[in-house]
């Protein structure tokens, strides 16, 4: 282990050490105690309890009391498809798991510059700016950002905080279908606000998705970022309607 490496960093390795050792196989059932891991990874016992909080925290380790620290059945990650139809319930269902939205979040803002430019509208329009987490079989697997126009959607908000669907809602408002107009994908590490809702780690990787979505002029319906748990999702983008 680097010694220049700060603590933060060095806890991060040793997490990653050993969610890489069960991912092989070289870690089973039942971690090696806190004095053998200390040891192997040239790190001290504080060190490894907090990257076993961290690995506990995702979901990957259970602690039982008077026994030890084992690995928990590593959950198969949700396929997300994202092609011209991008509909959360349904990817969900095709995979008999249960969806639901819940609303975190909403205001009226005014459309800055690269927001009227995403959404085709002035500077200064009013827009519903919602915050968004999406559920399956009662797991947080993303939380997303939506910007709509408040003239055109002015009871998206009262609709989704309803429906828990983005699609049921947008139909409440009179938009029968929608498409996908583009999606572009990065990475990074959670925010403190990803780990809050997500229930995350805070060294978890998300893939950000940032998309627009139009109506069947080609007019844009809303701006959307979703923050996707890379551990949770496999994202496969396909040009399937």
């Amino acid at each position: 282990m680097d010694d220049l490496d700060d603590g933060v960093s060095r806890w991060r390795r040793v997490a990653d050490g050993i969610r890489n050792a069960i991912s092989e196989g070289a870690i089973d059932d039942q971690l090696p105690t806190e004095g053998a891991l200390a040891s192997q990874y040239g790190v001290n016992r504080h060190t490894v309890r907090r990257a076993i909080a961290a690995l506990s925290s995702e979901g990957l380790l259970r602690a039982e009391r008077g026994r030890g620290t084992f690995v928990n059945a590593v959950p198969q990650r949700i396929v997300y498809p994202i092609g011209t139809r991008a509909r959360f319930s349904e990817n969900m269902m095709r995979q008999s798991l249960e969806p639901s939205g819940r609303l975190i979040n909403a205001e009226l803002i005014v459309a800055n510059a690269a927001q009227a430019s995403l959404l085709d509208c002035k500077i200064g329009a009013p827009l519903h700016r919602m915050e968004h987490l999406a559920v399956a079989a009662g797991v947080p697997l993303s939380r997303s950002t939506s910007l709509f126009s408040a003239d055109r959607f002015p009871g998206i908000i009262a609709a989704y905080a309803e429906t828990g669907s983005i699609t049921k809602a947008l139909e409440m408002e009179g938009l029968a279908d929608y498409r996908r107009k583009e999606t572009r994908l990065t990475a990074e590490r959670a925010s403190s606000r990803d780990v809050s809702f997500l229930t995350c780690a805070p060294d978890s990787i998300v893939l950000v998705s940032r998309a627009i979505d139009i109506d069947q002029n080609d007019a844009p319906v809303q701006s959307i970022v979703t923050r996707f748990l890379a551990d949770r999702m496999e994202l496969v983008f396909s040009n399937a309607p």
